[in-house]
């Protein structure tokens, strides 16, 4: 009996074991960057795998063979990372509760800041407007995305739209439910663009010039005129002047994203007619008007093709050129699931899915972005109800802190403007999935997972950071001429952002930042194989880090005196020097461990560079 209850403990030990295998494996993978967004999975077709004796496995992407290192996560090294994982975290928490508690001095200063919660009866820092106006519209916008879809099955089964047809008309009404009168500002704006494009295709250089110039000088417009009364134009317009204003008011905040979308079809509509202009035969003048007309009616390459497109392959769909007409375009731009705040779609991309449903649009991956969705609101509720950092922030409490308490501040407020963009744009893009359009996952990293300002930009706000890379980095010579085509791209996120020369000096200090990483990274490259090149790396991420943590804590965080406190108390002080010490050796264990994740995702086949 003895050796019986033995080996029945044995296999329910070993079935235990197993099961914990399973489960472990099915939450990696729920967690895994692949399971985030369908463009991140590696594609059989295009990825080989192949050992190497000395470096491990090598990966074949694209025809580039990813040359990767054996896996360090069994080895005593990490496991002694493990261990100050587990001794520091909880301490990082323990100072932030601390800042927060109502036993700090600091707390009546502001107490009046924080509403009630629902969490253990705690109270909740709902001092930041611009979540909290996200927060408070939740349950109308969940409303509203539930009803969009019903409304729009049914009306197409009703009727047979297509549907183009119904985000054309639906859009129009949801922009006028968003933005009220104010709506005829953004149409004004984009029958301009529409114009451009279409009045001067034959001219594609000065086209884009102009569509660019118009597109830009909206920014300006709208700063200046956002409200000016519509009777200063035409008098039979003072109604408007007196009208329902929207749920939106600030209409102008929300145009940014849409001329992203306008300058994406002009671009997109100027690349399709002279590709297909520079296929048909030469004509004489005479003849121009004919061969225009005769393009335009001549039936090209289907959207609808039998072989699924990849991402790439979107974006430069050969869509038959009706397709780039009126209605489409004010489809693409009204489009009711991104047109708050994106994600970016491009317009041959959308109107390519508009009718090809992709492989990644299913029950169960909907199902379980929507699960890691609600993870993220309840991270927030959390963070939220035990970190009142923001109310800290905007009051300035943290008078006797110490450098330890106030850095925690900075990084807690630091995730949390993460998390509030994060959680609005996978509301949007969970709306967009569920009606058929596959838009870019905008977050792919967590904003602590960063150690490069350079991969930083790739992965923060990525559909933008995508609609950069087309439309200006690679127009502009890309790698071939970094420099420029840097500096245009951050003078263009600057400007775009906001109206104020302080963001365009930001904009041209970051690319002076990059410079060193990226001189840094081609002279050291040389020496990828040396054993003590990934403690080089790791050594110079810390300082990436800390620059990083201190630009944004005084731009977005702590402010100018909060920053100085901070600093003054880090390496003035005897405890903040000591600090300083040893938080450089937690971010050097910490970047050891991004480092092997990103290992990690290589020995699969997936090379973010972000």
């Amino acid at each position: 009996m003895g050796s019986r209850a033995c080996m029945k403990l044995w296999i329910e030990g070993a079935v235990s074991w197993v099961y914990m295998a399973r489960i472990m494996q099915n939450v990696e993978r729920f967690l895994s960057v692949e399971s985030l967004d369908g463009r991140l999975k590696p594609c059989s077709r295009d990825v080989k795998y192949q050992n190497k004796e000395n470096d491990g496995d090598g990966s074949k992407l694209n025809g580039k063979v990813l040359t990767t290192q054996p896996s360090r996560w069994g080895t005593w090294e990490f496991r002694f990372y493990y261990l100050a994982f587990i001794v520091v975290l909880p301490l990082m928490l323990k100072a932030v509760m601390e800042a927060s508690s109502e036993l700090n001095p600091n707390y009546p200063r502001y107490a009046g800041m924080l509403s009630k919660g629902w969490i253990f009866g705690r109270k909740v820092d709902n001092s930041d407007s611009q979540y909290r106006f996200f927060r408070d519209n939740l349950p109308l916008l969940i409303a509203l995305m539930l009803g969009h879809t019903v409304v729009k099955r049914v009306v197409r089964y009703a009727t047979g739209a297509s549907k183009l047809s119904f985000d054309f008309g639906f859009g129009l009404c949801f922009l006028y439910a968003a933005h009220g009168v104010n709506s005829v500002r953004i149409l004004l704006h984009m029958l301009v663009m529409y114009s451009i494009a279409h009045l001067l295709k034959n001219e594609r250089k000065l086209a884009t010039v102009l569509s660019w110039t118009y597109g830009i000088g909206t920014l300006f417009i709208n700063d200046k005129f956002r409200n000016y009364p519509f009777s200063n134009f035409i008098s039979c317009l003072s109604f408007l002047d007196t009208g329902y204003k929207g749920i939106i008011h600030r209409w102008d905040v929300f145009f940014n994203f849409t001329l992203l979308r306008m300058l994406s079809y002009n671009m997109d509509f100027l690349e399709r007619w002279s590709s297909i202009r520079q296929n048909q035969p030469s004509t004489s003048s005479a003849d121009a008007s004919t061969n225009d007309a005769r393009i335009s009616s001549d039936s090209f390459e289907s959207s609808a093709t039998s072989t699924v497109l990849n991402e790439r392959q979107r974006l430069v769909a050969p869509h038959n050129i009706q397709d780039y007409g009126v209605i489409n375009y004010i489809a693409y731009i009204t489009y009711t699931p991104l047109l708050i705040a994106g994600p970016i779609v491009t317009f041959n991309d959308y109107v390519y899915q508009s009718r090809n449903t992709l492989p990644s649009i299913n029950v169960r991956y909907i199902t379980s972005y929507a699960i890691r969705f609600a993870i993220c609101i309840l991270t927030m509720e959390m963070v939220l109800h035990f970190a009142y950092v923001v109310a800290i922030s905007k009051t300035k409490a943290w008078t006797g802190d110490t450098p330890f308490q106030i850095s925690m501040i900075g990084l807690f407020n630091l995730n949390i403007i993460w998390l509030k963009l994060l959680i609005p744009w996978r509301l949007f893009r969970l709306w967009a999935l569920i009606d058929g359009i596959d838009a870019p996952e905008n977050m792919i990293r967590c904003v602590d997972n960063n150690y490069s300002a350079l991969a930083f930009w790739r992965a923060w706000h990525r559909s933008y950071n995508k609609w950069v890379v087309r439309y200006i980095y690679i127009q502009l010579g890309g790698s071939k001429n970094r420099i420029l085509s840097s500096l245009a791209v951050f003078s263009f996120v600057a400007i775009w952002h906001d109206i104020q020369l302080k963001l365009l000096l930001w904009g041209w200090l970051i690319v002076i930042f990059l410079l060193p990483e990226l001189f840094a990274t081609q002279f050291f490259a040389r020496y990828r194989n040396r054993p003590w090149y990934r403690h080089l790396c790791a050594a110079g991420a810390v300082i990436n880090i800390w620059m990083m943590m201190i630009a944004n804590l005084f731009g977005f965080c702590l402010g100018s005196d909060g920053t100085m406190v901070f600093l003054r108390d880090l390496f003035g002080t005897l405890p903040g020097i000591t600090f300083a010490v040893t938080a450089s050796g937690a971010l050097f264990i910490a970047v050891q461990i991004m480092f092997e994740q990103r290992e990690h995702e290589r020995r699969h086949g997936i090379n973010l560079k972000c």
